[in-house]
């Protein structure tokens, strides 16, 4: 179909501008607005600047505005960037958006979300002040992504200034519950009423649910939109129960309750993310020698950030040494991540026998194979990688991220395990499958919506983590053993996954026809 309204996507991220990816979101905002312009939808995108954005090469400055928060009046400037894509690309600046230097997020040790929250509800006062000045085109559709959007929504639906924008549809999308970005109603410089002094709201609506002295933007954004939107049906469903963290178990943190009502509603909907298919682009294998040298170069130039040798590039770069030298090349397991508790927590579960999964996994791997890890994140899981490295001489534990080498790992691998103990989407999964190499998943959120188990993939399930990390040791066991018998039939589960495709512009159409178009 051809939808020819005009969407505005409000984010943190958008990997279409240099520098400004963190995480998944990122790659979402750079792929559905270009899909969605393919079926003839007119889309601008809208990020801060974080200081850095607004010296991209090219880009334009459109116009300058006042915007009244926190009690002060502050001259906002909105930047355009070229794109040739069709889609229009926006970055407004202002020295607040880089508050604690030129970085997407910043860090509060004491207050979680303080600076970032102040720093993002202003962005969204800045877009509202935006569209009511007319610097932005009015949409049909505003599209908001997670908390640091959700302002947005707060003031569309509250400030009296904003009341001809009621009639424009809104939509919300989910893409980490986790993160709500809760903060004080008032008596706080980074609260609701510092930023927005004259704004009259109703707290039952966007209180948080366990402090209801607080603002939660997530709740908020969730009972405020139109149609509440998470990237995977799975996770949809998952979200309605309960979290239990102790047992490992990631549901609706809190929010289960208004989710429900929507529901129920009919106005929660899970559309499964897409994954780019670049033309005539070939994913063999590289050779090992390859990979090694790819491997190398990334360690010299991790190492090179500080005057200090890391003891996880030294170990890496001798792993490496010990596995160029072997002549066979066994079978590779592979996973490329961040070192959250959401991605690698189920590896340090410790099972019935005393050692942690990982431990486990690679006493069955042996000398019959290599593990490739790639990843950095929290100190704790990264000191235990670099122990089990240390243990072990076939972990080799790359830490720090590398565009070039996590290519060349998807592309390398016979095995990636992506054991998230919650996934409302994933791309890393999709990545693997892209290139032909089979998945180990766990069986939750997104990752079970695209891994079908024994034809594209492997799933395992539990009840509970240490149920999970069980049964993941388990069927790692039984492909190791199939691998040995029959390594064809593993192979051809890889052939499997590279047919699978998940196109961004079948994603476009169903954000059409379940999202923006009212259907009741």
């Amino acid at each position: 179909m051809n939808y020819d309204k005009r969407v505005l996507m409000i984010a943190a991220e958008n990997d279409a501008l240099r520098g400004a990816k963190v995480g998944g979101v990122a790659d979402v905002l750079r792929d559905i607005p270009a899909a969605l312009t393919g079926i003839g939808t007119s889309v601008d995108v809208i990020i801060p600047s974080y200081g850095f954005l607004a010296r991209l090469p090219d880009i334009e400055i459109c116009t300058e505005f006042n915007v009244f928060f926190g009690g002060v009046n502050s001259r906002v400037q909105l930047f355009k960037v070229p794109s040739e894509s069709g889609v229009s690309n926006y970055v407004l600046h202002h020295p607040a958006f880089a508050p604690q230097g030129e970085v997407v997020y910043c860090n509060d040790e004491h207050q979680p979300f303080a600076t970032d929250a102040t720093k993002f509800a202003f962005f969204c006062l800045a877009v509202a002040e935006a569209l009511r000045l007319g610097a932005i085109a009015r949409p049909d559709v505003i599209h908001c992504h997670d908390w640091h959007s959700a302002f947005l929504l707060i003031l569309l639906r509250f400030a009296p200034e904003y009341k001809s924008f009621d009639e424009i549809r809104t939509v919300y999308t989910i893409h980490n519950l986790a993160m709500q970005g809760v903060r004080p109603f008032k008596n706080d410089p980074s609260s609701l009423e510092a930023w927005y002094p004259q704004l009259y709201y109703d707290g039952l609506q966007i209180c948080d649910t366990h402090n209801p002295f607080c603002v939660n933007p997530m709740r908020a954004a969730i009972r405020l939109a139109d149609r509440v939107h998470t990237v995977s049906p799975t996770y949809a469903e998952e979200i309605l129960r309960p979290s239990n963290h102790p047992l490992g178990i990631y549901g609706g943190e809190g929010l289960e309750g208004d989710l429900q009502q929507r529901s129920d509603a009919g106005e929660l909907i899970g559309i499964i993310n897409g994954c780019e298919y670049p033309k005539g682009v070939r994913y063999a294998a590289p050779a090992k020698k390859k990979l090694v040298s790819v491997a190398q170069e990334s360690l010299v130039q991790w190492a090179s950030r500080s005057p200090v040798l890391a003891s996880a590039h030294f170990v890496a770069s001798k792993r490496l040494q010990q596995w160029a030298a072997k002549k066979t090349r066994g079978f590779n397991v592979t996973f490329v991540g961040r070192l959250t508790e959401q991605k690698a927590a189920l590896l340090v579960t410790r099972l019935p026998s005393g050692k942690l999964a990982l431990e486990e996994m690679l006493d069955a791997l042996g000398d019959r194979g290599q593990f490739i890890m790639l990843g950095s994140g929290s100190s704790y899981l990264e000191e235990a990688m670099l122990k089990l490295s240390g243990d072990y001489e076939n972990f080799i534990f790359l830490n720090g991220f590398s565009a070039e080498l996590s290519l060349n790992i998807y592309r390398y691998g016979d095995l990636f395990l992506m054991p998230s103990s919650f996934e409302p989407c994933g791309i890393s999964q999709m990545l693997a499958m892209r290139a032909g190499q089979p998945c180990l998943v766990n069986g939750v959120g997104g990752l079970r919506d695209t891994v079908d188990h024994q034809k594209t993939g492997f799933c395992f399930n539990g009840e509970n983590a240490q149920a999970q990390a069980q049964a993941m040791l388990i069927e790692f066991c039984r492909i190791l053993s199939v691998h040995e018998s029959d390594p064809k039939s593993v192979k051809d589960v890889g052939a499997a996954a590279a047919e699978v495709r998940f196109d961004w512009p079948a994603v476009a159409e169903r954000y059409v026809n379940e999202l923006y178009i009212e259907t009741n």
